[in-house]
């Protein structure tokens, strides 16, 4: 049987044994919106996952982070991620594809580099005013990079380059910000300043009740495509992440949905149709 056009499009990607890298904003997006395409490219190139944000942070807690931590089922951030680390670093080698965790601190987690003078005593009582991010859904999911994350930036564009050096002509995996989570879109933008080729993936399963953003994909002219390849595989690779399944899935039925990658039109193979409204997913209170 003929290969559907996308994968003729990988194939071309990936064929010459070219390095591919994997930007995963958190310990599990890249398997979440990649797995199927992970499982397929890892047998034929060498492709290698960097997560960005493998870390927390220790008390005191805010509110949107304590509420995380109640979905999760866990008391202590550090040790979550710690268990977290531990999952993806199992899945992915069930994948064959490389693994590098960076290290820096989780969106939830991230402080401010310093507070503001006369507000330290309050801060310890009100964690919010000591961090980037003081709430979950009117900060830290509002499709914004905060002003004081440029420190942050600048880490994840120079990992960016040590991992993927310009002249490797490798091809680089990005997220596209689906769900407007701060450190996908700060990824996002890592990547799209970085002057290499970009492929970006539709962040699931947030695509599953948000649209991307239209302004992006139009200054870039990118195009969707899909991938079905997989997909059962993936479902119980995404299981293996037990402490977020639960909080993703409730019930642990992982919905059936076609991996969705943009790129350009000049790249571009037939289009992918209308994505379908997929299963209601649960929006955890911590990090997509």
């Amino acid at each position: 049987m003929a290969d559907d056009p996308l994968t003729d499009f990988v194939r071309t990607l990936v064929g010459s044994g070219l390095p591919v890298l994997v930007l995963s904003p958190h310990l599990d997006d890249a398997v979440l919106s990649c797995g199927g395409l992970l499982g397929w490219a890892g047998r034929r190139a060498p492709v290698t996952v960097a997560t960005l944000f493998t870390e927390a942070a220790p008390p005191p807690y805010t509110l949107s982070a304590r509420q995380y931590l109640k979905q999760t089922h866990a008391g202590d951030a550090e040790e979550l991620f710690a268990e977290r680390r531990a999952e993806d670093r199992r899945v992915l080698e069930l994948l064959e594809v490389g693994a590098r965790h960076v290290g820096l601190v989780d969106g939830l987690f991230r402080r401010l580099p310093r507070v503001r003078p006369g507000t330290e005593r309050l801060a310890r009582l009100l964690p919010e005013l000591a961090h980037v991010y003081p709430t979950y859904r009117l900060h830290l999911s509002r499709g914004r990079v905060s002003a004081h994350d440029a420190d942050t930036l600048r880490a994840v564009g120079e990992t960016l380059d040590a991992l993927l050096p310009a002249r490797s002509g490798g091809v680089l995996l990005a997220p596209l910000g689906v769900g407007g989570h701060a450190d996908h879109v700060l990824v996002r933008t890592a990547a799209e300043r970085s002057g290499r080729r970009v492929v970006y993936y539709s962040d699931f399963p947030y695509n599953q009740r948000a649209a991307a953003d239209a302004g992006f994909t139009r200054r870039h002219r990118l195009v969707a495509r899909a991938w079905e390849r997989g997909l059962d595989r993936k479902a119980e690779l995404v299981r293996e992440y037990r402490t977020q399944a639960d909080a993703l899935f409730p019930g642990g039925r992982v919905p059936r949905a076609p991996e969705v990658y943009l790129v350009p039109e000049t790249e571009a193979v037939p289009r992918v149709p209308e994505r379908p409204r997929g299963a209601r997913v649960r929006t955890r209170g911590g990090t997509p």
